[in-house]
């Protein structure tokens, strides 16, 4: 089994003490590659140097809503230019979009995921999309800037009308801890009914405990449970489920291949 980990947060100070061991225990239960999302200019250098050190390791770079009041003035204008030193392991743009429950500034937000789209179109790199409470703005902001590219609408919760609506905007739903939860019937329900394509596996590590682990440690090393509730939502093996998976990160992520 080759599973790929979409996005998870393996820089945070959460792992610093086993960072080492829960790599080697998820890619011994198969997980082989992971996307790093950023989460502000604070963590771009650290994104930079984990990959370098690490086999597999894949990151995007961007800024984050609910981190937009930390960053400064001209963060766009730097990010842009660590796009386009093109570096193989930069694979998206993001984490980015918008926070309904955050008290961070709307508009800030706003002008962030705005630059941002912009900065997908310039450089055709797909986006990792934070939309907590947000969905049909965001959706209408994809549709109106239609990033050649596409993306992942990261953590997806929503109804099979939302998901439908990403899905014919280029852009698929991360699956991850949510569909674990037997309470989320409306999110269960729109995943079961997407096309495999539309779909890519991820775990938002440490956050989105899976069912039976709240208030714990999430983990790269709980993938394959993941992918074992989504196999049993669609009615299919989990291997032929985890090939369907990896070809949907690939073809999404080309630089996956390189």
């Amino acid at each position: 089994m080759h599973l790929i980990d979409t996005h998870c947060h393996l820089d945070f100070a959460d792992f610093d003490d086993d960072r080492a061991a829960v790599l080697a225990a998820s890619r011994a239960l198969g997980v082989a590659r992971y996307i790093v999302p950023a989460v502000g200019e604070e963590n771009w250098a650290a994104l930079e140097g984990l990959a370098a050190q690490e086999t597999g390791i894949f990151y995007a770079l961007g800024v984050h809503p609910m981190w937009a009041s930390r960053q400064t003035s001209g963060v766009l204008t730097r990010l842009a230019s660590r796009l386009a030193a093109r570096p193989s392991a930069l694979v998206a743009i993001g984490e980015c979009g918008l926070d309904g429950r955050s008290t961070v500034s709307q508009a800030g937000q706003l002008e962030l995921f705005e630059g941002q789209l912009e900065l997908a179109h310039q450089f055709q790199l797909p986006l990792l999309v934070h939309s907590v409470r947000a969905n049909d703005t965001v959706a209408t902001l994809l549709k109106r800037y239609r990033p050649a590219a596409g993306g992942v609408i990261h953590a997806f919760s929503g109804s099979r009308h939302q998901a439908e609506r990403f899905w014919a905007l280029g852009f698929r739903l991360g699956i991850g801890g949510t569909i674990t939860y037997e309470r989320a019937s409306k999110t269960r329900e729109a995943v079961a009914a997407m096309p495999w394509e539309a779909l890519v596996l991820e775990t938002d590590a440490p956050d989105m405990p899976l069912a039976g682990r709240q208030g714990m440690r999430n983990s790269p090393e709980y993938l394959p449970e993941v992918l074992a509730c989504l196999a049993k939502l669609k009615g299919e093996a989990p291997s032929k489920v985890a090939e369907l998976l990896r070809d949907s990160s690939e073809a999404l992520f080309s630089r996956l291949l390189r």
